[in-house]
């Protein structure tokens, strides 16, 4: 017997459904809408399915709660199709600007709202739907709508009654430290890697022409704040053929790098987690392996771990603008952004200016 759960079938399904909408068929809408979410389930990574169901999911019901309590929704009716911008809303509720943008930015990424320009949003069926009492009410929040950008004063802090950093609370808090640890190694599991085809072209770029008596330590690339080293097991599996010697070595990346000339320094989530300036610190000879939040339509995934950001360090994710501006203040250009489609993460290559 035929399964029909896999994508295939799905698909075969939604179109049958599809065709039973059109003629108004009774439970037809339903059918959609179970197919939809079968459709989901057989497609996604188990690490997508976290992320939406911790990160995404909880932070579109908030920002839905805070954008009733603001009155978002009939601002953005009341705009009708010019549509309406944080700078606007800001100044109709004198909550924050960039706060404000960060959720109108998720709340378009889960198709609560549409974006129809860079920074310009309008309504859809379901934020009209928001602004009748009898689904408001349903949402109704009350906040703070500060923005928080101190690592020792965010949300994670309010809610645990502490005013450690959420990785110095880790150390405090072993359990929590050994599960973070875990679910780090799974986060990336079956997405694009930095050494992908199709993503950042390694042997073009770093490996090709690379001499190892070049520099102090004839050293080709230094992975800044990497954890277990799975980053550089990946280039050492898909690029060096199995070759290269890898160290791993303690550092206080706030202090001097100690391993001096090496062909790249490599940051992979490591900037987002510190503020601009703390940024400019840190910073080496890069390839800084992050998130780049698109000017316009970016994607949930995206969005979320945006929302993680805020929620964990009270720090975020940045657009290109603002990854421009902090290599820029560290005496460094971008070279280019290499992309992988669809995915969420970039590597952004930088040399000194």
């Amino acid at each position: 017997m035929s399964r029909t759960d896999t994508p295939e079938a799905i698909l075969a399904q939604l179109q049958n459904a599809g065709s039973a909408y059109a003629r108004k068929k009774p439970g037809a809408r339903e059918q959609l809408l179970n197919l939809g979410y079968a459709l989901v389930s057989a497609v996604e990574l188990p690490s997508e399915a976290i992320q939406r169901m911790g990160w995404a999911e909880p932070a579109r019901a908030a920002h839905c709660r805070i954008a009733v309590e603001l009155n978002f929704f009939e601002s953005l009716k009341e705009s009708g199709s010019q549509g309406i911008g944080p700078k606007d809303l800001a100044a109709k509720t004198g909550a924050d600007k960039v706060l404000i943008a960060r959720t109108l930015k998720h709340l378009a990424a889960m198709n609560v709202i549409a974006e129809s320009g860079t920074d310009k949003y309008v309504t859809t069926r379901l934020s009209n739907a928001f602004t009748e009492p009898r689904y408001r009410d349903g949402l109704i929040y009350t906040i703070n709508y500060a923005h928080p950008t101190k690592l020792t004063d965010g949300p994670f802090q309010a809610a645990h009654k502490t005013e450690l950093p959420f990785f110095a609370w880790l150390d405090q808090n072993p359990p929590y430290l050994q599960i973070f640890s875990s679910y780090m190694s799974a986060y990336r599991a079956g997405k694009p890697s930095w050494v992908d085809p199709g993503f950042y072209p390694v042997f073009e770029r770093l490996v090709e022409g690379f001499d190892t008596k070049s520099g102090t330590d004839g050293v080709l690339l230094v992975d800044v704040g990497g954890g277990r080293g799975q980053d550089l097991q990946e280039l050492r599996r898909s690029i060096l053929s199995g070759g290269g010697i890898f160290e791993a070595t303690g550092h206080d990346f706030f202090t001097p790098q100690p391993v001096k000339d090496a062909r790249a320094y490599y940051l992979h989530s490591v900037l987002h987690d510190w503020s601009d300036d703390d940024c400019i610190k840190i910073l080496e000879q890069l390839l800084i392996n992050e998130i780049v939040v698109p000017d316009r339509n970016p994607t949930w995934p995206v969005t979320s771990m945006d929302q993680l950001m805020l929620a964990l360090g009270a720090m975020r994710e940045r657009t290109q603008s603002d990854w421009e501006n902090i290599v820029k203040r560290a005496g460094f250009k971008i070279v280019q952004v290499y992309n992988y489609e669809m995915g969420s993460e970039s590597l952004i290559e930088a040399e000194l200016a």
